[in-house]
């Protein structure tokens, strides 16, 4: 399976997850691929409302460009959003971040499987159900 069906596969599976604990959730469709910020997902329960850019990968590391990070703040600033970076690695479950969590590189941030275990929030956490 090429990386863009894995990744289309993975924000699918978070779509379900969503729904299956009454949120509303959509992806967007084209996200990045577009002169307007877009997150891969709008996700909302009519009190709060979520905009997530999803990083799906089977390396120990998952980098993010400066400009995705910007663009999923701005968005979400306009749209009443909070924004959070999904990660899913191989054979783990997903983990959520805020912005000010990514690690800092040269060229824009890291998410790892190791930032994963140490500070990233379960689905059930993100959510608000402990």
């Amino acid at each position: 399976m090429n990386a863009k069906a894995k990744g289309s596969n993975a924000e699918r599976e978070l779509i379900h997850m969503f729904w299956g604990n009454k949120w509303a959730a959509l992806r967007a469709a084209g996200s990045g691929s577009m002169a307007y910020p877009c997150p891969d997902i709008i996700a909302s329960n009519a009190t709060r409302t979520l905009a997530i850019e999803c990083k799906s990968s089977g390396d120990l590391n998952r980098h993010l460009q400066k400009e995705q990070v910007n663009d999923l703040v701005s968005f979400a600033k306009m749209f009443g959003a909070e924004p959070w970076i999904g990660a899913r690695f191989n054979d783990m479950k997903w983990a959520f971040f805020s912005p000010d969590d990514l690690k800092k590189t040269g060229t824009g941030f890291s998410v790892s499987v190791r930032m994963v275990k140490e500070k990233g929030l379960t689905f059930e956490q993100l959510i608000g159900r402990f």
